[in-house]
């Protein structure tokens, strides 16, 4: 579509749990509205007022389909979110470090054991 959604909103969308629900219904397949409100044990208006807050967010796209409003999932905007969890969660600095020392170590006992009692002695 060419539009770009900001990071905040799409954290905003999926920050509440009905929201989330929706987008898990919607991955399997599209949707009706009435399809998707007769799920939650709440009214029909709230329902489209989180459809309208996902579709906002890039989120959700809907057509319209005779008198039915159909609803896909669209994930290309949690892009940018799972970037920037997977940065947090990339060891940096000092932890990198560590591990590869950890692995050059493993690698250096390994082979240790592998020679025979004449090479470690000499």
């Amino acid at each position: 579509m060419g539009y770009a959604f900001s990071m905040d909103e799409v954290m905003n969308a999926i920050a509440d749990p009905v929201r989330r629900e929706i987008l898990s219904l919607l991955h399997g397949e599209p949707r009706t509205a009435g399809d998707l409100a007769s799920r939650f044990p709440i009214s029909r208006p709230a329902v489209s007022r989180h459809l309208r807050v996902l579709r906002e967010s890039g989120l959700v796209h809907d057509r319209l389909v005779g008198r039915q409003r159909v609803y896909s999932l669209d994930p290309a905007p949690l892009t940018g979110l799972a970037e920037w969890i997977a940065l947090l969660r990339s060891p940096t600095g000092w932890h990198h470090r560590l591990d590869a020392l950890e692995t050059e170590v493993r690698r250096t006992t390994r082979e240790r054991t592998r020679r025979t009692p004449k090479e470690n002695s000499a």
